[in-house]
């Protein structure tokens, strides 16, 4: 009899953050199939989502991966519900419709590794800063790259436990990075987000590093901040051949800013300046080619004539990709 390790992973009920939390179980001969994860719960009243004279909370598994990191376990990906097994207030992923799976979404996650000692980015010294940010990004070389064996030792866990991760590349910044992930079907992009989040997390743990989802850790600086674009298609995207389809779509995300801005992740008015690859929080715009729009049009889906996908550049490194997917299909369907 064979026992396995399941590492049920949730999001807590924290405001304005929700942050990743994890406990394991540990079941016999299993399959390493989501029908064969039990239903589980935990003590809601340690993550704000319960109180303490009714805190039973439930785990619903939505997606499992093989942990290449342990012996014999794996990466459990989790709803939370309430006891009832209606879904929490706290749970992004069940607002998501798109159930056909029509919706593709490709994230491009940005992030800081920190250094819990200084309280800075890695690269950075103790007090002040490094040289100012251009040689950093796509850079290679000691003076320039700061956690390499981190990001890649990520990147390999995360291809091993079967996680769509198309790239990886240092960013603007010191101490900065990025990993794209894409998946057909936006539960499924915010699920495989949400792992390689934890897997990121659980990996530079052991570096005894942090990771800084904040879109500003360094405030009012001169020094970029850390986005999760969003690249989105739909089959209407894909295949209309048809500029004013795409005109019309923008001018519905247009409409709706505020809906979008308020899922889009915390403090992004710092973020979102009109500096630094940014269009001003208080604006909306779109352009082809244009990464100081709100929504970039790719020059391909222009050169394939007007089919192919559109990039919105606001959501912020800490938003929450289900809830940001929600949204994104909400204003398409709109407009359609």
């Amino acid at each position: 009899m064979t026992k396995s390790k399941l590492e049920y992973i949730w999001l807590d009920g924290y405001k304005p953050m929700q942050s990743l939390r994890s406990k394991t179980k540990i079941v016999e001969d299993f399959s390493g199939n989501l029908e064969d994860c039990p239903m589980w719960s935990f003590d809601g009243s340690s993550t704000e989502q319960a109180p303490g004279n009714s805190s039973d909370c439930l785990l619903k598994p939505v997606a499992v991966y093989p942990d290449p990191a342990r012996h014999n376990a794996f990466l459990v990906m989790t709803e939370v519900l309430t006891a009832d097994k209606q879904p929490h207030s706290s749970n992004g992923r069940a607002l998501i419709n798109d159930d056909d799976n029509d919706f593709w979404f490709g994230f491009e996650q940005e992030y800081f590794l920190y250094d819990p000692e200084t309280n800075m980015p890695l690269g950075f010294p103790a007090n002040g800063y490094p040289a100012p940010q251009g040689p950093y990004y796509c850079s290679v070389g000691a003076k320039n790259a700061f956690g390499r064996e981190i990001v890649e030792e990520h990147l390999d866990i995360c291809l091993d436990a079967g996680l769509n991760v198309e790239g990886i590349n240092a960013e603007v910044a010191a101490g900065q990075w990025e990993f794209q992930i894409f998946a057909k079907g936006a539960k499924e992009a915010g699920d495989q987000i949400w792992v390689a989040r934890y897997l990121l997390e659980r990996t530079a743990e052991a570096h005894g590093v942090t990771i800084n989802w904040h879109c500003k850790p360094l405030g009012d600086t001169d020094w970029n901040g850390s986005g999760m674009h969003a690249n989105f298609s739909n089959t209407t995207l894909r295949t209309c051949g048809d500029e004013k389809t795409y005109i019309k779509i923008m001018e519905a995300f247009g409409a709706n800013v505020k809906e979008h801005i308020d899922v889009y992740g915390p403090d992004n008015h710092l973020r979102l300046t009109g500096k630094h690859e940014t269009a001003s929080i208080n604006d909306f715009s779109y352009g082809v080619s244009d990464r100081g729009a709100s929504i970039r049009i790719p020059v391909v889906t222009v050169e394939k004539g007007w089919k192919g996908y559109l990039e919105d550049r606001r959501p912020n490194s800490a938003a929450d990709p289900y809830k940001v997917a929600a949204v994104i299909i909400k204003t398409v369907k709109s407009a359609l």
